[in-house]
């Protein structure tokens, strides 16, 4: 039978560092150092299964960064490098180990001073270095974007990635908006530097490209752009559809397999390729702008 404590309230594991990998990043719980663990209900340690469980307001700090939930599990092991002969359950979480998983259930955040994420429940893995979260009300938020989903969201701190399953919407910084069955959303830091080469700052991200899988539809204040996948880059405005491609003003449509939007200017083009024809629908007694195709171009 698995030997457990029931550690009191508010108890810190302030031992129990993480894995050491690069320099800590946004919503980044991979870092080397220790990682303080707290809860409000006490907080469970089974040795022999090696975990740790807090319950009630549950708190996972690092440098920074700070996961809660209703419930926190911590699975940790011997230090890296100790032998496999050697290695055996610690007397106490606070002697030492390295925490590899932690699991979260029930309101889950992750904060840092600039990103925020949430859903219902995480699993933040060190060794692969993503965090995923599924349940309902996915969201992460950056100081420019917003990005939404309905099955999954992964995020990717050492990669600075992050993807969106299902129903996923992304709004930019000037309220545009992107829906896709699957978005993957590249970020960058704000000025472009590095983030080691500005002394860790805390400026924030954004997001760099977003790519865009099924279904995809790109609204703008006067069209509506649909294709079947697609990019766009926020660094120039610009986003490009592929596949399928539909631009509605109103009554007028426009279809093609490909397009290019100005997200910023709410321009669309509808671009002809070689050996194909664009069609459309235009009825101009709408007192609307007609849509044209641009004739000669392929990408």
């Amino acid at each position: 039978m698995s030997r457990r404590h029931v550690l009191p309230a508010l108890a810190l594991l302030a031992a129990l560092a993480l894995p050491v990998a690069a320099q800590a990043q946004a919503l980044d719980l991979t870092g080397g150092g220790p990682i303080e663990v707290t809860a409000s209900n006490g907080i469970e340690w089974r040795q022999q299964e090696q975990v740790v469980i807090a319950r009630g307001d549950a708190r996972a700090v690092r440098e920074g960064v700070t996961l809660t939930a209703d419930r926190l599990i911590a699975r940790y092991r011997p230090r890296a490098g100790e032998p496999a002969a050697t290695a055996a359950p610690a007397e106490s979480p606070m002697s030492g180990g390295e925490i590899w998983r932690l699991e979260a259930e029930g309101h889950v955040k992750i904060d840092s001073a600039t990103e925020h994420a949430e859903g219902d429940r995480a699993i933040y893995d060190m060794d692969q270095a993503v965090l995923v979260m599924t349940g309902r009300a996915l969201k992460l938020t950056t100081p420019q974007d917003v990005l939404t989903a309905r099955d999954s969201m992964e995020y990717w701190p050492q990669k600075r990635m992050a993807v969106a399953r299902g129903a996923a919407h992304v709004v930019t910084q000037d309220q545009r908006q992107i829906f896709a069955d699957t978005l993957v959303g590249y970020f960058q830091d704000r000025d472009g530097a590095p983030q080691a080469a500005r002394g860790g700052a805390k400026e924030g991200s954004q997001l760099e490209r977003v790519e865009s899988f099924g279904n995809v539809e790109i609204r703008t204040p006067t069209e509506v752009v649909r294709g079947d996948r697609g990019v766009y880059s926020e660094v120039t405005g610009m986003a490009r559809l592929l596949g399928g491609v539909r631009i509605t003003r109103g009554d007028n449509q426009l279809n093609g397999q490909e397009a290019i939007v100005n997200m910023r200017s709410g321009v669309a083009r509808l671009v002809s390729t070689p050996g194909q024809r664009v069609q459309g629908l235009i009825i101009p007694q709408q007192g609307q702008q007609a849509l044209q195709p641009e004739q000669g171009r392929s990408r």
